[in-house]
């Protein structure tokens, strides 16, 4: 059954949505009214004082409204597995260690399993895109992950778009040859496929990196990094990318996450290397949770950095940066929910972000930064109407507050409690309001 027109009257949008002409009341952008028809946006207009009311919508007397979110790195893989762990030695090299343990015992039913759980939260939480990593140990063959997240990719495409990355260390990208089988396995795979790697000091080879990318290349693929997840300031990964991507004149597009080490490098070079990034296809990702967890960890010291990597000055030089949820749950974290704003209030206070509503939830909705092409705001006329209306929060306290909220689809009600304050009438017999 088709969905009714509606009417979202009076929502507050994050400034980065909003027009430079956009009106405003004071120092706050003047509310918005949106208007949804068939499940999609029709048009997203200031809201007029004398607007005459109607039944057939929602008054959000200010609420903040945002676009679908996109969780950029995950490990779907990985997730929950937790529990069923003995003691994980702290820092990256303990969490992969342990992580080697658990996946020998690793089927496709427990996967399956973990993975559905994941997507289920993360749909729950408001994302309609969300990017996983799969571990890619064996040079030979596809890991049994893999298969399985395809699958689930297709189980879910009218729910949410599911890419995989394949998750392949360093130095199975050493001999050319194989690098280019791997890419081809890759590409092989279906829809939604990247190729990756660990990139990191105890493996590094800057002529297996040319590989990778001279693979993607070959193969017509996208890739998606972990680089210089470490506090050590040699490390050059993200540096050498950079230069990489320019020399081989790289069609693609490279997303890198984490980059800490350009926290602990000297600043002249880390903003030097930033600058090159500027000049490449590059977005860069930041998980604040995990990373807050990892680095400089040791047992029974309080750590003395952040392990967050230089996302102001990055922004400062148009450089793309999203921030995702990573690890949930899993040897290399214990916490987390698949929901990307939670990671986001970790950034907020980890890096002392400003204004974290109107300039940085912009970090956790633009898809288009994980591609090449141009740039395509949310809430364009004729997009799907999927958004997230927060019950709670205001756009001071953002993103405290956050987990009241209402999740719309396609215009409809999929999860979260309407308010009877703002007359939901006209949806509710098309999509209930959830308990």
């Amino acid at each position: 059954m088709a969905l009714a027109p509606i009417l979202l009257r009076r929502a507050r949008l994050p400034r980065w949505l909003l027009p430079h002409a956009w009106p405003a009341t004071g120092s706050q952008p003047a509310l918005a009214d949106l208007h949804l028809a068939e499940g999609r946006v029709q048009s997203v207009q200031p809201h007029l004082p004398t607007s005459k009311n109607t039944t057939n919508g929602w008054d959000l007397n200010g609420a903040l409204v945002l676009p679908g979110l996109v969780d950029a790195h995950t490990h779907l893989d990985k997730a929950f597995t937790l529990p069923r762990m003995d003691t994980v030695q702290p820092g990256l090299l303990g969490a992969i260690e342990a992580m080697m343990v658990d996946r020998r015992g690793w089927t496709e039913a427990d996967v399956h399993e973990r993975a559905g759980r994941a997507l289920q939260w993360a749909f729950d939480a408001g994302v309609t895109h969300l990017r996983t990593h799969c571990d890619w140990w064996e040079p030979e063959g596809q890991p049994l992950a893999w298969s399985v997240l395809r699958e689930l990719a297709h189980d879910w495409a009218d729910r949410l778009t599911l890419e995989r990355v394949s998750l392949i260390p360093l130095h199975l990208y050493a001999d050319r040859d194989t690098a280019l089988a791997l890419a081809a396995t890759v590409a092989r795979s279906g829809p939604g496929a990247l190729l990756g790697g660990f990139v990191h000091s105890t493996n590094w080879d800057p002529q297996a990196l040319r590989h990778l990318f001279e693979a993607a290349q070959r193969h017509v693929l996208n890739v998606d990094l972990h680089v210089d997840e470490e506090l050590n300031p040699a490390a050059c990964g993200l540096a050498t990318t950079a230069a990489l991507l320019q020399d081989l004149r790289f069609d693609g597009h490279v997303v890198c996450g984490h980059t800490c080490a350009l926290a602990a490098q000297d600043e002249a070079n880390a903003l030097a290397t930033l600058d090159a990034v500027a000049q490449a296809p590059i977005t860069l990702v930041t998980l604040p949770i995990t990373n807050l967890l990892l680095q400089d960890a040791t047992t029974g010291r309080t750590p003395r950095q952040r392990g967050i990597t230089l996302v102001k000055e990055a922004r400062e030089r148009g450089i793309p940066v999203l921030v995702a949820s990573d690890n949930v749950q899993d040897p290399f974290c214990p916490v987390g929910s698949f929901d990307p704003l939670e990671a986001l209030a970790a950034g907020v206070t980890a890096a002392q972000l400003d204004a974290p509503f109107d300039r940085w939830s912009e970090s956790l909705c633009r898809s288009d930064w994980l591609r090449r092409g141009p740039a395509t705001l949310p809430l364009q006329r004729g997009d799907t109407a999927d958004l997230l209306v927060f019950t709670a929060a205001d756009a001071w306290g953002f993103p405290s507050r956050s987990q009241p909220r209402v999740v719309l689809r396609g215009g409809r009600v999929t999860s979260g409690l309407v308010p009877a304050q703002w007359k939901p009438e006209s949806l509710t017999q098309e999509a209930p309001c959830l308990p």
